[in-house]
């Protein structure tokens, strides 16, 4: 009788994952639908996967601002209803299931506001081509793993790839650039860090990329972050890392992207641990500088005038300065929302409908650039850590870069780390690729999920060149 019982008792144990399997299986699948903005009509697409124990998760896609697999925080099923939650874009979408299995009815809301989002079922999901995507089985060790940030407190989750062999092996922490980000710092349809792990593990080097602060495996809370606390965080990985068996000790450093390249000279320039620093499309000027030119750059090779141009410079220096001048926020908000109202109002580019609109999403907008990362990396210089940063260093970036202006940021970072009298640093410019580092047309943001190519191949080689090649 024993065997019989047994099995009776995994049956009931496994009976409600088999129920909830069956009741998500009708939201499997991929969904479009289309938001009406008010000044424009957008595609967002859901894709619904189930796990091994039946339970749903969803990434979103959003085809017209070219943004793909966008990660979300929970998805939750009650019969014929499903609500998915989007904390970091302060979203939320709950829609019922249509007789027939095929149409989702419902509202999206975000910031806010809510807006009518009816879905209907894809015969497939969008299906993206990323060539140098890595596929399982690897030829090294991968390993989920979990370190402690014990100045917050806080316990972060990524993975580490080891070479195979006896060691010791060079090794490099990745760290993302702004906004939250995966171990994988996937955007835009692409993971980049998965692809540069890969090929750095490939070629004898260790690497430990990680979820950032709050998002997904890793502890905390990503929204009152800054660019301090992400430091904090690329630290007690770096720190960590040195402690694994097989690690050269001597040859370890960070690697970071965008704003990882800002956080990289940060630690280095405090911390004699770090032995090197990859920047990859790193800052040299203040955020306030990048977030200007970016926006002249990107805003005349996607089309706009320079009149207009113009007057967005304007309004974005007057609320800047408003800004920096009052820090608190809730005495700072009222002037800076005078002043954002009466530049949209006045704009002599805009048409009544997008002035419309963009007086609608003012609360949202202003409550982003007054957040605790906005404050800080608006007037971050910086200048005095590259003035610190005594170890070796590869600053390089793409001629087509858009968001962080090649010439105008290694320039200046090769002129900081010379007065630093840093004898071990190498500058490099690569053509024709953008601030993801993919070869490309115009280097605008919306180029970035069209383009096949994750990360140029000369960069990744140029890393692994830099890092091989270590004088201990």
């Amino acid at each position: 009788m024993k065997p019989f019982r047994y099995f009776l008792v995994v049956s009931l144990a496994l009976l409600p994952t088999i129920l909830l399997a069956q009741q998500n299986q009708h939201f499997v699948g991929s969904w479009m639908g289309k938001l009406n903005v008010g000044a424009a009509e957008l595609r967002l697409g859901v894709n619904l996967k189930a796990d091994s124990a039946g339970l749903l998760h969803a990434t979103l896609d959003s085809p017209d601002q070219k943004a793909y697999g966008l990660k979300t925080d929970k998805t939750t099923i009650n019969g014929s209803k499903i609500v998915i939650e989007a904390k970091m874009m302060m979203a939320q979408y709950e829609g019922t299931l249509q007789v027939g299995d095929s149409t989702i009815n419902g509202t999206w809301t975000q910031g806010g506001k809510t807006f009518d989002l009816n879905l209907k079922k894809l015969q497939r999901p969008i299906v993206l081509n990323r060539p140098q995507e890595p596929k399982q089985p690897f030829p090294y060790k991968s390993e989920e793993v979990k370190f402690l940030n014990t100045k917050a407190n806080i316990e972060l989750a990524g993975t580490l790839t080891m070479p195979q062999g006896a060691g010791p092996f060079p090794a490099v922490v990745l760290v993302t650039g702004s906004g939250p980000q995966d171990r994988n710092e996937t955007l835009m349809g692409h993971k980049p860090f998965l692809v540069i792990s890969d090929y750095l593990t490939r070629q004898g080097i260790a690497v430990l990329r990680y979820d950032d602060r709050g998002i997904g495996q890793s502890k905390g809370f990503f929204g009152t972050a800054t660019s301090f606390d992400f430091a904090d965080d690329a630290e007690a990985g770096l720190m960590w890392l040195k402690q694994q068996p097989l690690i050269d000790k001597n040859r370890t450093g960070i690697a970071g992207h965008s704003e990882g390249g800002l956080i990289a000279p940060i630690v280095a320039s405090r911390n004699k641990d770090v032995d090197f620093v990859i920047l990859l499309a790193g800052t040299g000027v203040t955020g306030e500088e990048i977030i200007l030119a970016q926006a002249q750059l990107i805003g005349s090779k996607s089309g706009g005038s320079p009149e207009a141009l113009k007057e967005n410079d304007l309004l974005s220096r007057r609320l800047y300065a408003a800004i920096k001048k009052e820090p608190n926020n809730d005495k700072a908000l009222p002037e800076l929302k005078k002043i954002f109202e009466e530049g949209i109002e006045n704009s002599k580019f805009l048409d009544e409908k997008i002035k419309t609109a963009q007086k609608e999403q003012a609360s949202s907008i202003l409550i982003q650039i007054t957040s605790p990362w906005f404050r800080t990396f608006l007037e971050l210089d910086p200048k005095p850590y590259l003035l610190k940063t005594k170890c070796w260093v590869l600053a390089m970036n793409g001629t087509k870069d858009l968001q962080v202006p090649c010439d105008l940021n290694l320039n200046t970072i090769d002129k900081y780390l010379k007065q630093a009298g840093n004898k071990h640093y190498k500058i490099l410019k690569i053509d024709g690729v953008n601030h993801l580092f993919q070869h490309c047309d115009k280097g605008i943001p919306s180029e970035y999920s069209e383009i096949e190519e994750t990360f140029a191949p000369e960069a990744l080689n140029a890393m692994s060149d830099f890092i091989l090649h270590l004088k201990k």
